[in-house]
């Protein structure tokens, strides 16, 4: 590669970690970051910051200290043409006076790919598409799932001991990691639009499931409970976010659960038919339509994991491996319910393996995704 693929390169790894600054902010839009260039130096830069917010185009150019004229504008996805929210960005690239324009990737919307790079050139400005565009496409993959199939990217994430235990005999789950593995699920619940468990894990753990991080937005807190088991003073039911608080159950379960409804709580009782189990590709579908969810974190236990898996509905995996064994044929394993063989088990390819303080994590993409 040349010297200005290089330079190209550098910049756009600027731009795609200012746009990493709004992931868990951006839903139903997709993260995005854009750096403005003029002879070599960054004279602006900026990320969409939420939903109805400027665009990172937008901010970026707001933000140069000289003026844009004739400068070179890196943006990790391609410029809007289409007035939304938001009037459309090609627009004021033009109006700006930006000479080129460099892109991760196109947009995954089939309506606009290609369409907003089209106008550009045709006004005259130069553009270059592709540039890290495996890391352009890596950043926005919940977004482009999300518009092509209208579900979310689904992430499992499982904490367990060596021998594939998340809990003991006793459902005791804290702490089987430490905690350089405990910071790393807090930076990926930072950028999750919803976290999601099912009722037994908050019978269990009482958990506060939400990201502890300065600056965090706040993601749905999404309990799967079919039967309507969630007690009445569980923590997502009654503290300060209970609001962010969504319970997905079946009519019977409603019934149980708004006999014994906490007085004042904010969550809402989403219900879906059934006895007792939930058609989890329903709800997921429904999560992206009514809240705009692109990305959601699963985080057990073992029969909500089950159904996922069973269902094709994960889409990547973080494992967390401790170095304990419990041996104990008692103890709670990572999923269940799958009634797979060893032919038709449910394979993914590794993307990363990594030691974080005593214990290894292990992700992973699905092979095969159904509806995906």
């Amino acid at each position: 590669m040349g010297l200005a693929s290089e330079t190209d390169k550098r910049f756009m790894r600027l731009a795609l970690a200012c746009a990493r600054r709004g992931e868990g902010h951006t839903r139903p839009n997709p993260p995005v970051g854009a750096v403005v260039v003029s002879r070599g130096r960054v004279i602006g830069q900026g990320f969409h910051r939420r939903a109805g917010e400027a665009h990172a185009e937008v901010e970026a150019i707001r933000a140069c200290r000289v003026s844009p004229r004739g400068a070179t504008l890196y943006v990790t996805l391609e410029p809007c043409s289409t007035t939304g929210r938001t009037p459309p960005c090609t627009e004021l690239i033009l109006r700006s006076g930006i000479a080129r324009v460099v892109v991760a990737c196109e947009d995954p919307n089939p309506k606009h790919a290609g369409r907003g790079l089209a106008w550009l050139r045709a006004k005259g400005v130069a553009v270059e598409c592709g540039i890290l565009e495996p890391d352009g496409r890596a950043l926005i993959e919940p977004f482009g799932k999300q518009i092509v199939t209208g579900l979310p990217w689904v992430t499992l994430k499982l904490a367990m001991t060596m021998d594939g235990r998340i809990a003991d005999r006793d459902g005791r789950s804290k702490w089987i990691t430490g905690a350089p593995a405990r910071a790393w699920v807090q930076q990926l619940r930072r950028r999750a639009d919803a976290i999601m468990v099912g009722a037994g894990t908050v019978i269990a753990d009482d958990p506060e499931l939400r990201c502890r991080l300065r600056g965090a937005g706040e993601a749905c807190r999404v309990i799967v409970d079919g039967a309507g088991r969630l007690p009445p003073r569980a923590r997502v039911l009654n503290d300060a976010w209970s609001g962010h608080t969504l319970v997905a159950t079946t009519a019977a379960g409603a019934r149980r659960l708004r006999r014994r409804w906490p007085a004042g709580s904010a969550a809402s009782i989403w219900e879906f038919p059934g006895d007792t189990k939930i058609a989890m590709r329903d709800l997921l579908r429904r999560l992206a339509r009514e809240t705009g969810a692109l990305h959601v974190v699963c985080e057990g236990g073992a029969d909500l994991a089950g159904t996922l898996a069973r269902a094709g509905l994960i889409d990547d995996y973080a494992f967390f491996y401790a170095p304990l064994l419990l041996g104990d044929d008692a103890a709670r394993p990572a999923l269940r319910g799958m009634d797979r063989r060893l032919r038709d088990g449910e394979r993914f390819g590794i993307t990363q393996i990594r030691r974080l303080g005593n214990d290894l994590l292990v992700r992973g993409l699905a092979l095969r995704r159904n509806g995906c």
